[in-house]
C-alpha cells in the first residue's frame, strides 16, 4: 500500500467505529463514547474522522474526551497503538497552517479566510484573541510571529494536546484493502498516494465514486459540507450529522468488507 507513518493502517480489524466530524462539541462525543465503550468487542478498531477542533466552542474540552476515550481503549487486552487513528481534518489542518501565518502570502486575508471557514472558536480555546490576531497579520511578520508563538505556546502546554497533533493521519485503510477511512473526500481518478489535501478539502469527488475505488469496497467520511447525516451507496458511506453546527454527531460500525453494522448518534 502506501507510507503507514503518514496512512492509518488497521491490521487484523473485524470491525471499525468510525466517528464522524466532532467540530468541537465535547458533550456529543462524550456522548458516542460511552456508545461505543458498550459495543466494544475484541478485533475492533477506531478511526475519528477529523474535524475535531471548532467551530464547536468546546475545543479543548473535546480533545481532553478523545485522548482519555483513547487511553481508555488502548488499556483493553490485546489492544495497540496501531487500533487506533485519527485523521486530519480541514479544522486541524488550518490549525497548523495558522502557526505559519508570518510566511503566508497575505496574512490577513488568509487569517480572515480561516475564520470565515470556523478556526475563531479554536483560537479562542488556548487563550487567543481574535482581534488581536487581525491586528497582528496587518502590523507584519513580526507581530505575528509573536502572537503564533504565544498561542503555540498555550497548546503545547495542554497535557497530550501536541501528541494528539503529531498523531493525525492522512486517511486509513484496513489491511485487507476492504475499507478506505477519510476525513472529506477523495478524487477518484488518483491514486491514494496522490490526493494531497483532497483528504480534507475535496468533497464534490467522494458524490462521483460510481464504483469501487481500487480495491477497496468501501470509501468513508466524516464531513458532509451539506451535513445530511448517513449516507450510504454500494462504494461510501458519509457520517456527518451537522456535530458543532446544532445538529448531532453520527459514528458508525463497519465490518470488515465494509458493510454497516450499525449507526449511533450522541
Amino acid at each position: 500500500m502506501v507510507d503507514g507513518s503518514v496512512f492509518g493502517v488497521l491490521r487484523r480489524a473485524r470491525r471499525v467505529w468510525a466517528i464522524g466530524s466532532i467540530h468541537g462539541d465535547a458533550a456529543r462525543a462524550q456522548t458516542i463514547h460511552e456508545e461505543i465503550a458498550d459495543r466494544l468487542k475484541p478485533g475492533d478498531r477506531v478511526v475519528y474522522l477529523g474535524n475535531m477542533m471548532g467551530p464547536g466552542p468546546l475545543v479543548r474540552e473535546t480533545l481532553d474526551a478523545i485522548i482519555d476515550f483513547r487511553r481508555a481503549f488502548l488499556a483493553r487486552p490485546n489492544t495497540f497503538i496501531h487500533d487506533l487513528v485519527f485523521l486530519r481534518g480541514a479544522q486541524e489542518e488550518m490549525w497548523q497552517r495558522l502557526m505559519q501565518l508570518q510566511f503566508a502570502v497575505g496574512p490577513p486575508e488568509v487569517l480572515q479566510w480561516m475564520l470565515d471557514h470556523g478556526i475563531g472558536p479554536t483560537i479562542e480555546a488556548y487563550g487567543g484573541n481574535v482581534d488581536q490576531a487581525l491586528s497582528a497579520a496587518r502590523q507584519g511578520p513580526v507581530a505575528i510571529t509573536r502572537w503564533t508563538g504565544e498561542l503555540r505556546d498555550a497548546f503545547q502546554a495542554t497535557p497530550g494536546h501536541q501528541d494528539w497533533l503529531s498523531a493525525l493521519r492522512r486517511a486509513a485503510y484496513t489491511d485487507t484493502g476492504a475499507v478506505l477511512l477519510v476525513s472529506r473526500g477523495i478524487a477518484p481518478d488518483r491514486p491514494l498516494d496522490a490526493q494531497g489535501d483532497t483528504f480534507w478539502w475535496g468533497a464534490r469527488g467522494f458524490d462521483e465514486i460510481k464504483a469501487p475505488y481500487g480495491e477497496f469496497a468501501k470509501v468513508v467520511r466524516g464531513f458532509d459540507p451539506e451535513h445530511r447525516g448517513a449516507v450510504t451507496t454500494d462504494y461510501t458511506i458519509s457520517l456527518d450529522g451537522g456535530s458543532g453546527f446544532g445538529g448531532v454527531l453520527l459514528a458508525g460500525c463497519i465490518a470488515a468488507d465494509g458493510s454497516l453494522v450499525e449507526i449511533i448518534e450522541g
